[in-house]
């Protein structure tokens, strides 16, 4: 049962991955049964996001119920993808990765990807900068995780 739950955690937008590595450890499930799991499940909807995502938003910014929240969030998300870019420049991959792999909420493979969407990036470099901030979000909270469940142990 542990193994359904970490797998669904993972694919929750806002706690995704983060959230799923800390629930599979502490309940004991082995860390190479959980990175695996949890970066197959918090991946999944990528594609999705990706292709869709933007289209519903504009669908939606002209509907009568969603307009203002449909609209607020595609000029936000172009907003903040045009200063990424134009920070980043060329770094726009790398900026990517480390915006999904820095496990802070709101930052996950949900809003990496529709942030690339938005920001009409290749859907091959997106996926690869998103997988790869993923990865690094997992190997960041599995750390922080056995050291918390250890009580720090491991120093002394």
């Amino acid at each position: 049962m542990t193994y359904i739950i970490t797998f669904f955690i993972s694919m929750v937008p806002l706690i995704e991955l983060r959230g799923a590595i800390p629930y599979a450890l502490a309940k004991g499930m082995p860390a190479l049964h959980a990175y695996p799991l949890c970066i197959i499940a918090n991946m999944l909807p990528v594609p999705v996001i990706f292709f869709f995502a933007r289209k519903v938003l504009e669908w939606g910014k002209d509907k009568k119920y969603t307009k203002k929240f449909f609209t607020f969030c595609l000029e936000k998300g172009h907003k903040g993808g045009e200063k990424l870019k134009e920070k980043a420049g060329k770094g726009l991959f790398w900026a990517l990765l480390l915006f999904v792999g820095i496990p802070v909420p709101g930052t996950g493979a949900w809003t990496g990807t529709l942030a690339a969407s938005i920001l009409d990036m290749d859907f091959k470099s997106s996926v690869v900068a998103v997988m790869l901030g993923v990865i690094l979000a997992g190997i960041i909270m599995g750390l922080g995780t056995v050291i918390v469940l250890n009580g720090f142990s491991f120093l002394g």
